[in-house]
């Protein structure tokens, strides 16, 4: 089976490769729409005597996706094959360790119903309830192995519902999920012309069966959820609560204490306005003992296994290197080790304004220029706290405890010329590092960073950046390059280094450098670097996974046909 999955992989890909579209001068007949992917993305690891790295025992190793979907009338059908050989690439989840089926479906859909059986992707709301997805880079597939129902009586009204045990691996979670979720559209049965105003509501549980004797708690976790947006010409709000059943609490992973039975809640509230020239956005959460697994055991797994809500870290998504050193989390967990160490939740928010100034002003100059501001600050939930058994706490709702971390930045971006633009930043930040990764530290830092692309013509271009970190403990000081060049529409190629220069341990002074180049034809795009990763987390829509530092030559593919 593995190596027949493994030849089917190579084989459509080459096929892909080697083939753009053949028009056939034929009757049309409907057969219907088959596509598909295949994407491989595979190092060789490599000693590194620099980092004091040796390579694993499998250097060589490659995580593979082949996935093809057919299409017919309102009938379609999917299959996804995943090959990790000789294993997976490190730090994803080790049940990702052999070549197999990873998912199929059967979905059938029209203006009215849609029924999906086999494994499906869904959210309720904003998902800090409910989400199951998928994201390659942070190794999550949390599809739902079951049956779902979309059902839409009218166009004002949508009902969902699901059922399924969770991915985790090539098999699924010892626990089976339920959910609902509506939403409803006032603004539509009332025929609102310029105001958008829905209401929803969702429900989910989760019922898992432990070993602990006369438990403290349910076998089945419930969730509840409401929520509602308005929208009105340039203004728009929306809000969600969301709330869990009491559980059993788990600090330590695998852990169950049938002794510390809480619930936990969530509360969201968005707004901001924008009109040409002018854009404002606030965000503000509060999460209180949030996390939610498949099965209990599973919470502080590092691979975000059987995690099955959204909670990702509301900051600013930087683009620049340096800014990504200490990046935050998101805290939903409950956390009583010591007096140093508490923690319940988080409570916090971001703001992000934007401000164009106009071209042909003092400030727009010839071709405007365009401003943007953001803050965000996140604490611990404030209240009282015992640490000794029986552990228990009493949060204030509005409370705010201990910092965690905070980002204040401003971006100025300008363009100069038709063919020159560029921007500069500036980025202050707070990092606790004993609160949010459990380890110890506190990291103040100050960051500037400018960076510029020319373009030569169409496609030919080439992009500078610059960037420097002033750090006040842990590591020291940073400094970090970047050169990309775009040669034509099809090849591009690109140096980076990022030198912790201001470390005290001046063995530890490294040079994280990578180099490489990219090849582009139709759907197809295949990329090869060499160079050294540097340790710590890896973030992707503020959702976290931890990477170890390697040095190698990665290897990568990704085409549709």
């Amino acid at each position: 089976m593995k190596k027949l999955l493994l030849g089917l992989c190579v084989t459509f890909s080459l096929t892909a490769l080697a083939q753009e579209t053949d028009t056939i001068n034929a009757p049309k007949v409907d057969r219907g729409n088959f596509f598909g992917g295949f994407e491989s993305n595979s190092q060789w690891y490599l000693n590194d005597k620099g980092l004091n790295i040796s390579h694993p025992e499998d250097p060589i190793r490659s995580n593979n996706y082949l996935f093809l979907n057919y299409v017919y009338k309102n009938w379609s059908a999917g299959i996804q094959a995943e090959a990790y050989e000789e294993n997976a690439l490190l730090n994803y989840n080790p049940k990702f360790n052999e070549t197999n089926i990873a998912t199929y479906f059967v979905r059938y859909a029209n203006e009215k119903i849609d029924v999906t059986a086999g494994y499906f992707y869904e959210q309720f709301g904003s998902g800090i309830l409910f989400r199951s997805w998928e994201d390659r880079a942070l190794g999550i597939n949390n599809a739902l192995r079951g049956g779902r129902i979309i059902f839409r009586p009218a166009d004002f009204i949508t009902i969902k519902g699901v059922y399924g045990r969770q991915r985790s691996g090539f098999d699924v979670a010892n626990s089976d999920i339920f959910g609902s979720d509506v939403e409803f559209s006032i603004g539509d049965v009332l025929k609102f012309e310029t105001t958008d105003l829905s209401i929803g509501g969702s429900f989910i549980r989760r019922d898992e069966k432990t070993d602990i004797i006369d438990p403290n708690f349910k076998n089945a976790t419930d969730g509840y959820a409401a929520r509602v947006s308005l929208n009105h010409n340039a203004f728009y709000f929306s809000s969600e609560y969301n709330y869990k059943t009491e559980d059993a609490i788990i600090q330590v992973q695998g852990q169950i204490d049938n002794e510390f039975v809480k619930p936990g809640s969530a509360l969201l509230f968005n707004a901001g306005y924008s009109t040409k020239g002018f854009g404002m956005d606030a965000t503000f959460r509060r999460i209180e003992n949030m996390s939610f697994f498949s099965e209990r055991g599973a919470k502080g797994n590092a691979y975000n296994d059987k995690v099955m809500n959204f909670v990702p870290s509301l900051t600013k998504q930087h683009h620049f290197n340096l800014s990504n050193i200490y990046v935050y989390q998101a805290q939903p967990n409950v956390i009583l080790t010591d007096a140093s160490l508490v923690k319940t939740g988080e409570i916090g928010g971001q703001i992000d304004l934007y401000y164009d100034f106009a071209k042909g002003t003092k400030l727009g100059g010839k071709f405007g220029t365009k401003v943007a501001i953001n803050v965000s600050n996140w604490n611990a939930l404030g209240g009282t706290f015992n640490i000794n058994n029986p552990k228990g706490y009493d949060t204030d709702f509005f409370g705010f405890g201990k910092k965690y971390f905070s980002d204040y930045n401003i971006e100025i971006s300008k363009k100069f010329s038709s063919d020159f633009n560029g921007s500069i930043a500036y980025i202050n930040q707070y990092y606790d590092k004993k609160l949010i990764e459990e380890t110890s530290g506190l990291v103040k830092t100050n960051i500037v960073a400018a960076e510029g692309t020319y373009k030569f013509s169409t496609y030919q271009s080439i992009r500078l950046v610059g960037e420097h970190m002033w750090a006040d403990s842990d590591k020291g000081n940073w400094a970090s390059a970047t050169a990309e060049f775009n040669i034509n529409s099809k090849y591009s190629i690109y140096a980076m280094d990022m030198y912790n220069y201001g470390n005290e341990v001046e063995a530890d002074q490294t040079h994280y450098y990578n180099f490489g180049g990219a090849f582009r034809k139709g759907s197809t795009r295949i990329a090869l670097a060499y160079g050294r990763q540097r340790g710590g987390l890896v973030c992707v829509g503020g959702v976290c996974r931890y990477v170890e530092e390697s040095t190698g030559l990665s290897l990568s593919l990704n085409t549709t046909f």
